[in-house]
């Protein structure tokens, strides 16, 4: 499955941005889905992710409230919408997915279960 991401940028505190994450080959609407994201010197960490069927999301304390994930299976791709942002979000985000079907309610935080992982996407915000 090759993932490519899509939709970052400079923002200033407070704006929005969406981000999307087109995959292709595979069996999308089968794969668990998150974002990742990693700051400059920082060790890469959990921003959000949705179960297959879309049913549950689940969201890093730090972003809960403003940001929110979705997914069109239909387009095989997964959105993050996100707003209220703040200068501490500034960082490449990641998109990821899993190869292993465990049902159409399953997500996970680990990244280290994601098999297939985007290029990522620069995201900046300034205060």
């Amino acid at each position: 499955v090759h993932l490519v991401e899509s939709g970052g940028g400079l923002v200033q505190a407070g704006g929005s941005l969406r981000l999307s994450c087109a995959a292709s080959g595979g069996t999308f609407s089968l794969s668990a889905m998150g974002w990742f994201r990693q700051a400059p010197g920082k060790e890469r960490e959990f921003v959000a992710a949705i179960s297959s069927s879309g049913i549950n999301t689940y969201y890093a304390d730090s972003v809960k409230g403003r940001f929110t994930i979705s997914r069109d299976n239909a387009k095989n791709t997964v959105y993050l919408q996100m707003n209220s942002l703040k200068p501490e979000d500034t960082a490449v985000y990641y998109c990821a997915g899993e190869r292993t079907f465990y049902g159409s309610t399953y997500y996970s935080t680990d990244p280290y279960e994601y098999d297939y992982w985007g290029q990522g996407t620069q995201v900046t915000v300034s205060s």
